[in-house]
């Protein structure tokens, strides 16, 4: 029961509750995965956190990789030296971006492009404010997502060198196709996809253009690219862990971090019914969406907004208002549906973060 709390009535539902202790013990391991802090990179989406960031800070991490404008600042409020936006910049975001690297000038900001239309609209910004701006040109190796074919990126990295607004920092690859339960047939499928990868590093090193980062994986292939001693290496989810990973990536034993709390609030026809709707837990994927740490539910037969009905499974008594415990299938989304998390110390709250970056800018 290392998740239960005594001061239960303290505590608003549903919510989330997070446990510094084990979050530590999750930068731990993911520092020793690397075998040195300066290889990290890790993910923000994941929770948004400043007092997170400042934890791994405090353990020797300094480089981030971001998804939104919100998390580039929060990040560098909080200790981040060295800050990575992997998402393509458009709109007004090219000139916000700008002013973040403006207002912090002692800190190192990058970002990825990938294509020649996003790299020519970033480097006239850059020329128009005065800055010349690191990138990092995003490959697709089989996510089909964003980036660039690399056997297509020769020329855009090309074009970029020879912007005066521009910096060709690396290169990024996010390979989150790639998810095989099995670590072997893992391997297998991430060495295989990066072959295109290495084609491409061996032509540019043959014509001389150095390659400062390459900003690798995710976590199912955290520990595949941690085998190579030339990539920064870029997990999120370990730092709190979920259901989802606990089940399909079994070879990575970090610790659930974040556990979300709901109550009964009616028993209809006999069935019980939570506060855990689609606000406060990531529907994205199909049920079961949280693993309950204190019961083991029957049939989910509604998910509505506000609402969460199963049928009764095994666990005992339901009576109104009973505190239940669950791990979130998918935490990186779940996090970002909360605008505070309750800190558990010793099984008791203590106190609360506030989930900044889940803001927009607008």
């Amino acid at each position: 029961m290392w998740y239960s709390i005594t001061n239960e009535s303290s505590v608003f539902t549903p919510s989330i509750l997070v446990y510094p202790d084990r979050i530590q013990e999750n930068i731990r391991k993911m520092v020793s995965i690397a075998s040195d802090a300066s290889r990290l990179r890790p993910h923000i989406k994941t929770h948004k956190i400043p007092e997170i960031i400042q934890l791994q800070v405090s353990l020797g991490i300094r480089k981030f990789k971001c998804a939104t404008l919100s998390e580039v600042e929060m990040a560098a409020d909080n200790g981040g030296d060295d800050l990575l936006f992997a998402y393509p910049l458009v709109g007004p975001s090219i000139h916000h971006f700008l002013k973040i690297i403006a207002r912090f000038p002692n800190k190192t900001f990058a970002v990825t492009v990938d294509s020649l239309p996003a790299a020519d609209q970033l480097n006239q910004a850059a020329i128009q404010e005065g800055k010349t701006v690191r990138v990092f040109v995003d490959l697709d190796n089989g996510m089909h997502r964003t980036g660039i074919d690399p056997e297509q990126a020769d020329k855009l990295i090309s074009f970029i060198i020879n912007k005066e607004g521009l910096h060709f920092a690396g290169l990024h690859i996010y390979d989150g196709h790639i998810h095989e339960v099995n670590f072997e047939e893992r391997k297998i499928h991430a060495d295989r996809d990066f072959e295109s990868v290495d084609k491409l590093v061996q032509k540019l090193e043959g014509k001389g253009v150095k390659i400062e980062e390459m900003a690798c994986g995710g976590s199912p292939t955290f520990p595949i690219h941690a085998l190579h001693k030339e990539r920064t290496l870029c997990p999120g989810t370990p730092i709190l862990w979920d259901a989802g990973y606990t089940h399909d990536i079994p070879d990575l034993d970090f610790l659930p971090a974040a556990v979300i709390v709901g109550r009964v609030i009616s028993r209809p026809l006999g069935n019980i019914c939570f506060d855990l709707g689609h606000k406060a837990i990531a529907s994205e994927m199909v049920h079961p969406r949280l693993k309950f740490l204190d019961f083991q539910p029957g049939e989910v037969l509604n998910h509505s907004e506000e609402h969460l009905v199963v049928a009764p499974g095994n666990g005992g008594e339901f009576e109104f208002g009973r505190l239940v415990y669950a791990l979130p299938k998918h935490v990186c989304p779940t996090i970002a549906l909360h605008e505070k998390v309750y800190v558990v110390s010793n099984h008791q709250v203590t106190g609360t973060w506030t989930v900044t970056a889940r803001k927009r800018i607008y």
